[in-house]
């Protein structure tokens, strides 16, 4: 299967990254590839909202799981566990990938999301996502956070976004088929 760039989002300073158009029946997979997206906020979580056909806002209802993987600078703690409050039970939230992530100028997150069949209008979409953050705290995280959105309609766009403050970095998004 080959992958095809899309198009590219670069946001410098911006408060979300938008994919609006694009997300169709051409392909059954599309990967989004972040690269060295970093928080003008410390702190901040990094996550994704669904748009789907014919509706307004990024509120989709999602069901989710996390789990990650932790070590720090100083070599004095490394954990693997479930990822307490970055999952979702029918919520509407946007969908944490990488959390706490600093604002110094050598931390910052980058991963994949995968999402699976989004113009199905027969079935629920899932996706899952494999990120690695620099968090507030000098540690290296590694998430992984899936699930499923729990609607029928197609899905048409998706929206990257901190939790608080703006952004920077690069979003790729390629079909594969």
């Amino acid at each position: 299967m080959a992958m095809t760039l899309i198009t590219t989002n670069t946001s410098s300073d911006a408060a979300s990254s938008s994919f609006t158009s694009s997300i169709d029946s051409t392909y059954k997979l599309y990967i989004f590839k972040c690269i060295d997206i970093h928080p003008e906020t410390d702190t901040a979580d990094f996550g994704f909202q669904f748009n789907a056909a014919s509706q307004s806002g990024y509120n989709e209802t999602i069901t989710s799981t996390s789990f990650r993987g932790s070590h720090d600078e100083a070599d004095s703690s490394a954990t693997v566990s479930y990822n307490a409050g970055k999952d979702q039970a029918e919520g509407t939230a946007y969908q944490t990938v990488a959390g706490y992530i600093g604002s110094d100028a050598d931390q910052s997150c980058a991963g994949t999301l995968w999402l699976f069949n989004p113009s199905n209008t027969t079935y629920v979409k899932h996706f899952y996502a494999r990120f690695h953050a620099a968090d507030a705290t000098d540690y290296s995280l590694d998430h992984f956070p899936a699930g499923y959105i729990n609607v029928t309609a197609a899905i048409t766009g998706i929206d990257f976004k901190f939790s608080s403050g703006n952004m920077n970095g690069t979003i790729k998004m390629y079909g594969v088929g």
